[in-house]
């Protein structure tokens, strides 16, 4: 294939968009923006939905859908809320178009028909789901209730980039109602080791769990829980949150319920969710100069079988191998590829597939059919070997159970290269600038001294670790005392 990748080490910003353009995941539209999102990409997306899917499911939780758009008085009604997302808000003020009569090829707006009360395209879904809760909760024999959605959301942002940042992206929103604190807060906990589950052991890369300072709360929580990631460049991506509501939402859309003794209160809330976010954490996590890299379990096509043949008569010896040893694996819940293109060289093929991060490759030509071989490629490593045909199969089995291993496994090792203790200011500038990654440092717990070292380093405090050990310390930035360092980076 013609196609190259800019070089991380060139240009760490231009060998993303290059993989993700090149790889085919996805492409700019005619909305400034927004991203279509391509059948490869979709297919890794579409994974990791399914895969969520069945562990929200298996905890109990259930799926619904509540409209897009949210009448601007409920989204007034919690004033945090509203706040922290105002600036990013797409708003309908009308309801039809018209042609216009001086410029009979146009259309405008019909000024005749502005909306009665304007409408919120949801950046997040708490407001419709709290007001909508109020009609279904009376009784504490109503909850838990514990509903997810799948949905699309739209925040509109200036600066985007595919996947991290777009005005409009997917994600999924898990909103649940509890009669106590202790319910939801351990509900909260219990989604965030959900994510961090998948994000460790389906996408091969490593996070620490923790708690967001106040400044970096979700808006309109009492606690925010997050999982953090480490890039190859040294950047931190937020992986995935899940937010203590408290009663706040509860209160705001008065959402009482009648307790087990007979008096009313308002409920207990969480939400949470991770977006198509995760699909460029999971290109930065393990990708290379050659293209995508996927971890197997993620993986569209895990196994890519490539016939390479002089003569009609071998390729019907070679077909019949291919097909039988495809049928073979996928009976082992394997999902391969037989790429028998005939209008494409192989080279062009293994190139592609390379490119596209298909985890293991099989050529199989005439010679090694009359030798009882194949030629097996593993992607993460892009190296080959030769196997016996009897093998093929046990072997392909523990060879994606080895690269995912071994993806993991590289991710955790950089992330533990790259996390530095630090003991001064002076040393933590040091390190930003020279070496990247997590910072642990002490920190004051004030909210003035986390904004200044964010406006003066562009690093912010990514989480308290949870079951951080105490520790007496100095603040790099005030120096006043510190009972515990916390994790500071420059992120995405």
């Amino acid at each position: 294939m013609s196609k190259v990748i800019t070089p991380q080490e060139q240009d760490y910003s231009k060998w993303y968009n290059d993989i993700v353009v090149e790889a085919d995941m996805a492409d700019h539209s005619a909305v400034r923006g927004c991203m279509v999102i391509k059948p490869h990409g979709y297919a890794i997306w579409e994974k990791m939905q399914q895969t969520l899917d069945k562990m929200f499911k298996d905890t109990g939780h259930v799926n619904a859908y509540f409209p897009l758009f949210i009448p601007k008085s409920l989204f007034e009604a919690e004033e945090k809320n509203a706040e922290g997302f105002a600036k990013e808000c797409a708003v309908v003020t009308h309801y039809r178009l018209k042609t216009d009569p001086q410029n009979p090829g146009k259309l405008i707006v019909d000024p005749e028909a502005k909306l009665e009360e304007e409408l919120i395209v949801r950046p997040t879904s708490e407001a419709i789901i709290w007001n909508t809760y109020k009609g279904w909760i009376q009784s504490y024999r109503d909850l838990p209730l514990l509903i997810n959605q799948w949905a699309n959301v739209v925040r509109w942002e200036m600066r985007t980039r595919l996947f991290l940042r777009t005005a409009e992206f997917l994600w999924q929103e898990g909103h649940t109602a509890h009669a106590t604190k202790e319910e939801a807060v351990e509900e909260s906990k219990k989604m965030l080791e959900v994510y961090a589950d998948f994000v460790e052991n389906w996408m091969a890369m490593p996070v620490i769990k923790g708690c967001k300072t106040p400044n970096e709360r979700f808006a309109g929580a009492d606690d925010t829980y997050t999982i953090e990631a480490l890039m190859q460049d040294g950047k931190a991506l937020q992986a995935g949150t899940s937010h203590f509501l408290g009663q706040n939402f509860a209160k705001a859309f008065d959402v009482k319920f009648a307790n087990k003794e007979g008096k009313l209160d308002y409920v207990w809330a969480t939400s949470w969710g991770v977006s198509t976010r995760l699909m460029g954490a999971l290109i930065m996590s393990h990708s290379d100069n050659n293209g995508l890299v996927i971890p197997p379990k993620l993986a569209p096509t895990q196994v890519v079988i490539v016939p390479i043949h002089k003569t009609e008569e071998g390729l019907a010896k070679i077909n019949e191998f291919a097909f039988s040893l495809k049928a073979k694996l996928e009976s082992k819940n394997i999902s391969v590829k037989y790429d028998n293109r005939d209008s494409l060289r192989p080279g062009f093929k293994f190139a592609e597939h390379e490119l596209k991060g298909t985890p293991v490759r099989i050529a199989v030509g005439e010679r090694d059919l009359a030798n009882g071989t194949v030629e097996i490629a593993r992607r993460d490593l892009l190296s080959k070997e030769i196997i016996n045909m009897v093998d093929v199969e046990a072997h392909v089995e523990k060879l994606l159970r080895d690269i995912q291993t071994n993806l993991f496994n590289k991710a955790k090792e950089r992330m533990t290269n790259m996390t530095h203790k630090v003991e001064s200011y002076e040393e933590f500038k040091k390190v930003l600038d020279e070496k990247t990654g997590f910072i642990l440092a002490h920190w004051d717990g004030t909210p003035e001294t986390e904004e200044k070292i964010k406006n003066e380093t562009k690093a912010t405090i990514r989480c308290i670790p949870l079951n951080n050990p105490l520790e007496n310390g100095i603040c790099i930035y005030s120096g006043n005392p510190s009972t515990q360092r916390v994790l500071f980076a420059r992120a995405y």
